[in-house]
């Protein structure tokens, strides 16, 4: 395959790549061309210059999939800001996190959601007025910035404490538009579902892939896979990317016939396919591509496993995906042989440049490429086990650190506990996943409970402070939990009693 195009520009120039006249972006209720595109996004970006941000300040958006919410990362960069979005859904304790983490200048978000938040950490910019950016009365021109200025904080959760931000670099983000387009060969042709939150890299590079390519992109919220298959009919899907929740979901309904041959491209992310996944797959998508991938936000994406050797070698994760650079090292940073596991270290451009005002874990994560790397620089060493065959290929082996990986979301098991002790029914808790077919993990909470039939009240709390995907599916009540030697609570242990 032919290597893409490397030349470097400020991510806002994806609103310029498609033809004027072809379609952008598909919402609920319009369509943008790429002409509307570009004035849409100069629009915004000169109502945000207007209120007086400096350069480098950040811009949160905490929004479902509403035009606004996509042109934003476009947006803010042109108005020489950076982007911060917010996963809709958060809750009050997250949202607050993230904005008083990022120092965030002004969010962008619906007068309801606006109320939930502590007025005071924020100044907000209802979506209501956001609308209103209109070229004729400002436009801003496509910017000129170094593409190796920051462009955007992605929040993701960590193995301990609350979501840290990723920061990325508009080369970081137009390197992985051009990386994704290219092997998936992505054309002014295809239409892409966008049904993942576009807080996750995975989600937001969704629309920068397909303005990249020029191709059409219509993002949506969902209730139910119903809802998916109904988007795919109606618009004439070829690309759906999912987690392998969502494929279990998908497999399960009925499909009409004309949309499920509609669907030439499948991508998956957030968790390995199994065998059985794929042959129902292959049975239910008769013209779709299967790619599965593999990637952190550290490093953006970082293999694909080529389609023609999906069936062959259903458990592997492919090779490296243009611009990336993976190694698998033993501990002293040599290269593993063949066969012999390791660890996954990611080298390359689509580095990200750390974590945001976190210079400790930016220590811990993002460290020196080991010698024999073709980039060197700062490399991202993941913590993440695998191992290569004698023909390069990669297979996932397992994690390292105490990440609990439900749905495709990465969740730290400490902002569940902290959670559930704020609750005032808990006295201690442990979280650990647990193995789960439809979840790839569900969450399982090991508590010392305090007063008498804790549970009911637990759970009413969950409800209110965390978003669904961090709910504990099962809790499980004990007198006291066990330690180690050093008297910290055994976590191992109890994955070891609990999720085998």
């Amino acid at each position: 395959m032919q290597e893409p195009d490397s030349t470097l520009f400020p991510l806002d120039h994806l609103a310029l790549r498609g033809d004027p006249n072809a379609t952008a972006l598909i919402s609920r209720d319009r369509m943008l061309s790429y002409a509307e595109l570009d004035q849409r996004v100069g629009a915004l970006a000169a109502l945000l210059h207007a209120k007086g941000l400096k350069a480098g300040d950040r811009v949160a958006s905490w929004l479902p999939k509403t035009v606004e919410a996509c042109l934003m990362p476009l947006a803010a960069v042109r108005a020489g800001l950076i982007h911060v979005p917010v996963n809709p859904a958060l809750r009050k304790a997250q949202v607050e996190h993230i904005l008083s983490d990022s120092g965030a200048a002004l969010l962008l978000t619906s007068e309801s959601r606006a109320s939930l938040l502590n007025p005071s950490l924020c100044p907000v910019w209802e979506e209501q007025d956001a609308m209103a950016a209109d070229p004729v009365n400002g436009y801003l021109a496509a910017s000129s910035v170094d593409p190796q200025t920051l462009a955007a904080i992605l929040y993701t959760s960590g193995s301990t404490g609350r979501p840290k931000g990723v920061m990325l670099s508009h080369a970081n983000l137009w390197l992985g538009a051009v990386s994704v387009a290219h092997y998936l060969g992505i054309s002014p042709h295809d239409r892409i579902l966008g049904v993942l939150p576009l807080s996750f890299d995975y989600g937001q590079n969704q629309l920068f892939s397909s303005w990249y390519a020029g191709a059409s992109v219509a993002p949506l919220d969902y209730l139910s896979a119903r809802d998916v298959i109904k988007a795919v009919d109606r618009h004439g899907i070829t690309t759906l990317a999912g987690v392998p929740p969502l494929w279990v979901q998908l497999l399960d309904a009925s499909w009409p016939e004309d949309a499920a041959a509609s669907l030439t491209r499948l991508t998956n992310s957030g968790g390995a396919l199994t065998p059985t996944l794929i042959k129902k797959m292959r049975q239910s998508f008769p013209n779709a591509r299967i790619f599965p991938m593999y990637g952190l936000t550290e490093a953006f994406r970082s293999t694909y496993l080529d389609p023609e050797l999906v069936d062959a070698h259903p458990n592997a994760v492919g090779k490296a995906i243009p611009f990336a650079e993976v190694l698998i090292v033993r501990p002293d940073g040599s290269s593993c042989e063949a066969g012999e596991a390791g660890e996954l270290v990611h080298a390359g451009p689509l580095v990200a440049q750390g974590y945001w005002l976190d210079e400790q874990r930016t220590a811990q994560r993002f460290k020196p490429a080991p010698a024999q790397s073709r980039y060197g620089g700062i490399a991202v060493w993941s913590g993440d086990k695998a191992v290569a065959d004698a023909d390069g290929l990669i297979s996932f082996i397992g994690r390292d650190d105490e990440m609990i990986k439900s749905s495709g979301n990465r969740i730290s098991p400490t902002e569940i506990e902290e959670a559930a002790e704020r609750s005032g029914v808990v006295m201690e808790s442990v979280a650990i996943g647990v193995p789960d077919d439809r979840l790839g993990q569900a969450i399982l909470l090991v508590a010392v409970g305090k007063g008498d039939d804790p549970e009911p009240k637990l759970r009413e709390w969950f409800r209110s402070e965390l978003p669904a995907f961090m709910h504990p599916r099962d809790v499980i009540w004990r007198d006291e939990l066990p330690r180690n030697p050093n008297g910290k609570l055994d976590r191992a242990g109890l994955r070891q009693e609990y999720a085998a």
